[in-house]
């Protein structure tokens, strides 16, 4: 029962964000803040991890196909796939919802412990949409930092195919240009977006809501990041019958 109650509660929490909007020349600056808070100084991580999933998918793919009749060009088509379609959209988002989801929780929730969410609504400003709608509009930008993550992987995937001697470099773009499916890229910034939504409400939900101190504000970060990967991984299940079934 109180799972469906925390559904509902969302549920309302989303619509409230929109009502009755702050005036563009704050929210703007909020906007600014959180999109350097949530997207570009995620980039240092997003990077470092895209670049060693790339390098280890392309050894591992390499290492399994040790059948002399399988062309090595099938190493770099594997790498292509495995991080345009699951590991750059989905891995980095779970990554991120410990990252950006854990900020957002602890900072909300401390508003809360400290009642500066309060005091905001006593000045008649609706709070939901000062705290929440920024770091909304903020992780549309995340399908940038996913393209990066694409790139830095596949790159990551050539420095480890070539300079590990598993294939040559022509070997390696030969694999990344067969069969290429636009839409496969497509489909992975239509997840990338749905996360984001995720990521950026979900830990919202989490910190406006939290009762009591400073010690609920850690359990409600870790709480926020268990509910969001679950979701994350759930809508990708879904949205992969939908899209590509």
């Amino acid at each position: 029962m109180n799972y469906f109650s925390s559904i509902g509660s969302y549920a309302i929490m989303v619509k409230e964000v929109f009502k009755k909007p702050t005036k563009w020349r704050i929210m703007k600056s909020l906007i600014l803040k959180e999109i350097d808070e949530l997207i570009f100084n995620s980039l240092g991580i997003i990077v470092f991890i895209s670049f060693f999933i790339g390098a280890v998918v392309t050894i591992q793919t390499a290492l399994n196909l040790t059948n002399p009749i399988i062309p090595k060009y099938l190493i770099g088509f594997t790498t292509r796939q495995s991080l345009i379609l699951e590991f750059s959209p989905t891995f980095i988002s779970i990554i991120m919802a410990g990252k950006v989801g854990s900020y957002i929780t602890s900072s909300i929730g401390t508003m809360k412990v400290t009642e500066q969410i309060d005091a905001l609504e006593v000045m008649g400003v609706n709070s939901l949409n000062y705290l929440v709608f920024p770091k909304i509009i903020a992780m549309l930008f995340y399908p940038f930092a996913i393209a990066i993550s694409m790139y830095v992987g596949i790159f990551g995937g050539w420095v480890a195919g070539v300079f590990g001697g598993f294939l040559t470099s022509a070997n390696f773009i030969e694999g990344l240009q067969l069969d290429f499916i636009p839409y496969h890229v497509t489909y992975a910034f239509i997840k990338t977006l749905l996360f984001a939504f995720i990521i950026a409400t979900i830990p919202s939900y989490h910190g406006f809501y939290m009762k009591g101190g400073a010690l609920e504000v850690g359990k409600a970060s870790t709480t926020a990041f268990v509910w969001t990967s679950v979701a994350i991984i759930i809508l990708n299940y879904v949205l992969t019958q939908l899209l590509l079934g």
